[in-house]
């Protein structure tokens, strides 16, 4: 039985298809890949798109004992094992951990001890972002890179390479479905063309479509169309048109997308487009992250759906995303004001008490004048605006 995902596995940096920016020469990861300088790494992305081929090719590059585990499965007896082989060697073994976003929290503080003295190097891999799913002392320790889908263009590489392996002939339409129908995922891609080649070498559309009769990504295989669906959700919302949202929420749905991943996405739209213009807003979408994860799909959608229509009838106000954002630029830029002896914890000498002046006294909160916060007449933000107004009238 042929096998393209082992034959067509890339044992080097120019053999990876669909990841020029991590494997291209001269890119971050490879270039500390052949300086011997890589450290603790996170490869995050859609599945099959090369996240454990690259983690070969790292110990292969940096000739370092390669372990491989799945976060499923994997033992804490089976890393101390490991650590402790190598606990007075010159030798660094690379851990790489599949699945990483699954490892218990008391997996990850293992991990700790090691990774601070460098006596390993752990790559972990995940299809979700690690940054939810990790410690922050896991993060701070290590370099995070994101993996896209695979292009067309690769993909049609990786078929041209797979017929001339197994003698294969496909007419231009079965290469059009295989790889449209397989949403960016390498690997599937290259399993159906397996199965499709076990049963003639002559492949025809027919055939695939007795073997996959619906697109993997309904239609979202195309470069950069993942983070464009999403990208075209959110401005849909933020535009308030309810039927555009609608429609791009069920295209990430039937192309497989996580629940949490566009659930997240809402909540972080509700404070940056909708902010204090509808408080409600980041409330409801805060529930629908915690629904949805508890549910899943099929059920999930229906919550995805009720916060979407919710968020594009909402009144829209980005004054919260930029207020924070030209504050965190002041900062940056040096603007690092005394804090006022009357705020600072051990002192406040001077303080006066709002409470005792009937909820609000002039004083100074800051040694100088500064404005950030720029709030809009618009929706229950103009209420905050008038009232704060108002009592400093």
């Amino acid at each position: 039985m042929l096998d393209f995902t082992q034959a067509l596995r890339p044992k080097n940096f120019d053999e990876i298809v669909g990841q020029d920016h991590l494997s291209a020469e001269g890119s971050p990861l490879r270039t500390l890949c052949e300086k011997f300088a890589l450290g603790h790494s996170f490869f995050y992305g859609p599945a099959g798109t090369g996240k454990t081929s690259i983690a070969r090719i790292i110990a292969k590059t940096m000739d370092l004992p390669f372990y491989e585990f799945n976060a499923t499965s994997l033992k804490i007896d089976q890393l101390r094992k490991i650590f402790e082989e190598y606990k007075n060697t010159l030798q660094q073994p690379l851990i790489f951990i599949d699945e990483v976003h699954r490892l218990a929290k008391n997996q990850q503080e293992v991990l700790l001890p090691v990774m601070e003295n460098n006596s390993v190097i752990i790559i972990g891999a995940s299809t979700e972002n690690p940054f939810f799913s990790l410690t922050s002392a896991i993060r701070s320790r290590s370099m995070l890179f994101e993996l896209k889908h695979i292009t067309n263009i690769a993909l049609n590489t990786l078929v041209t390479r797979a017929c001339t392996i197994g003698e294969l002939t496909l007419d231009e339409s079965a290469q059009k479905y295989l790889v449209s129908s397989s949403g960016g995922d390498a690997r599937a891609m290259l399993k159906l063309l397996e199965f499709a080649a076990n049963l003639d070498t002559c492949i025809t559309i027919k055939v695939l479509k007795s073997l996959r009769p619906n697109a993997l990504a309904a239609g979202s295989s195309e470069s950069g169309v993942h983070y464009d669906l999403i990208s075209a959700l959110i401005k849909s919302v933020r535009g308030s048109d309810e039927n555009a949202a609608i429609y791009y929420l069920a295209r990430l749905i039937e192309g497989g997308e996580s629940a949490d991943f566009i659930a997240r996405r809402l909540v972080i739209l509700a404070s940056e487009d909708i902010g204090n213009a509808n408080p409600q807003a980041m409330t409801l979408t805060a529930s629908c992250l915690t629904s949805v994860s508890k549910i899943g799909f099929p059920e999930a959608r229906i919550i995805l759906a009720q916060a979407v229509i919710y968020l594009c009838g909402s009144p829209k106000s980005n004054a919260a995303y930029l207020a924070i954002n030209e504050a965190l630029e002041s900062v940056r830029s040096g603007n690092i004001l005394d804090i006022p002896p009357a705020l600072q914890q051990n002192n406040g000498t001077g303080y006066l008490y709002p409470h005792d002046y009937g909820g609000y006294v002039k004083q100074n909160y800051l040694s100088k004048p500064m404005k950030f916060v720029d709030l809009k007449d618009i929706g229950y933000e103009k209420k905050i605006k008038d009232w704060l107004k108002s009592i400093k009238d």
